[in-house]
């Protein structure tokens, strides 16, 4: 696992990121939706990049027919079956990391690293964005005015986090 970057103005710390993806077939998305919303007993997020939070859970809306579950660390992943005609599900979490970040300079250590507008209301606090750290592919969260987490393949998560690391 990668080691903790702390200072006093950045801190990352990475952890395993369980993952449930969500996908509904082509012409069943009304249907699906009431489904896997009846199935949490939660509201949806409506559009790509919104999220919202239920038991120890972040839905989040990857694409139009795909959501992300992300559960937060030793929070017990939702038991959801999905009918199979309407959609499928799968466990991403074995191939991500999450990097929870936080501190005066997160804005200016990645805007180095990646392209956000951190002006944009697609990139506000409670908002999900798929990007790129060095050419990585990243769903970048962002918690917080200076604080975020990012979700990386798990793969790369220790070049990234050094890469991060030397942004500061």
């Amino acid at each position: 696992m990668v080691e903790p970057v702390l200072s006093k103005d950045f801190n990352l710390w990475a952890s395993d990121c369980p993952i449930i993806q969500i996908e509904g077939w082509d012409g069943t998305l009304a249907r699906f939706e009431t489904s896997v919303s009846q199935a949490l007993d939660a509201r949806l997020p409506a559009d790509v990049g919104e999220t919202v939070r239920h038991a120890g859970a972040l839905i989040v809306r990857i694409a139009p027919r795909r959501l992300w579950l992300i559960v937060e660390t030793g929070a017990e992943p939702p038991a959801i079956a999905i009918d199979p005609e309407l959609g499928c599900s799968v466990l991403l979490g074995e191939g991500r990391v999450r990097f929870r970040m936080e501190g005066a300079r997160l804005q200016d250590i990645l805007s180095a690293c990646m392209p956000v507008d951190w002006s944009s209301a697609a990139s506000a606090p409670g908002r999900a964005v798929q990007t790129s750290v060095h050419h990585v592919p990243a769903l970048y969260l962002r918690t917080g005015e200076s604080s975020c987490d990012l979700i990386v393949p798990r793969s790369f998560a220790r070049s990234l986090a050094d890469w991060i690391a030397a942004a500061r």
